[in-house]
């Protein structure tokens, strides 16, 4: 059922899912107005699903990229 959530201000681009108590289930984000707010929720979602993976020191991914071959685009380096 789609209903405004009189609880919050209109907030332009952003429309909540409710169910029949008026409880919010979801939220439907124009990415054209907020696609950087999309963005921004999606990392904190793969960083906090990536939690427990292993790590690797800092000294040895500056040691990866400083070693790693540059490579030419459009006549310009990239590294």
């Amino acid at each position: 059922m789609w209903m405004s959530d009189r609880s919050f201000k209109e907030i332009p681009g952003i429309e909540f899912v409710v169910d029949s108590r008026g409880r919010r289930k979801s939220v439907v984000i124009d990415l054209e107005r907020h696609g950087a707010l999309w963005e921004d929720l999606f990392d904190a979602f793969v960083a906090q699903q990536r939690r427990n993976e292993p790590r690797e020191p800092l000294s040895k991914v500056k040691k990866l990229v400083q070693s790693a071959p540059r490579r030419r685009t459009s006549g310009r380096l990239q590294g």
